[in-house]
């Protein structure tokens, strides 16, 4: 099913997705991908679609309560936030800034499914894929912990700069 979201539901999503997340507040909400939507119900009543990176992830509470604050200053005096588990959010969502900030930023971002060192792969996606070190470029990289910061993070060190980095993990 296709919506179209009027010149008001498209000014109230951009404020919803210009909070910044709370786990990597580099990104906003619209640049990580998880504000999927946004609804006026009825005058100053607004639904907005919200998916959170994992099932559980415990920053969609702080999203929910930033979001709100954000369109109540904007004169929106009842605002509901709800999760929305389908389609499930995955990392292709990060949008291209997205990724380039979180780079800018030190984290490895996430490798879009079916590529392979920047390059379209063609067929099956081979199962080592290397990561790119953010500080240097290198590719020459090992992983320290599947966890780091944050659940959707995984910590690896480089083996060119000897940094550790953290990893937007691909789901």
């Amino acid at each position: 099913m296709v919506t179209t979201e009027t010149p008001l539901e498209t000014e109230l999503h951009r404020l919803a997705g210009s909070v910044p997340d709370p786990e990597l507040p580099v990104l906003t909400l619209d640049e990580l991908g998880v504000v999927r939507g946004v609804d006026v119900v009825a005058p100053g009543r607004v639904t907005v679609r919200l998916t959170p990176t994992y099932t559980g992830c415990p920053a969609i509470e702080a999203m929910s309560a930033d979001i709100e604050r954000v369109l109540h200053d904007h004169g929106i005096p009842d605002v509901s936030v709800v999760t929305v588990l389908s389609p499930p959010w995955s990392t292709d969502d990060i949008s291209a800034e997205g990724r380039r900030k979180l780079a800018e930023f030190g984290i490895a971002p996430p490798r879009p499914h079916g590529v392979a060192n920047g390059a379209p792969e063609k067929g099956p996606v081979p199962l080592a894929l290397s990561v790119r070190c953010p500080h240097c470029g290198s590719t020459e990289t090992e992983l320290l912990s599947r966890f780091s910061s944050t659940a959707c993070k995984a910590l690896r060190r480089c083996a060119t700069c000897r940094e550790p980095f953290d990893h937007f993990k691909e789901l």
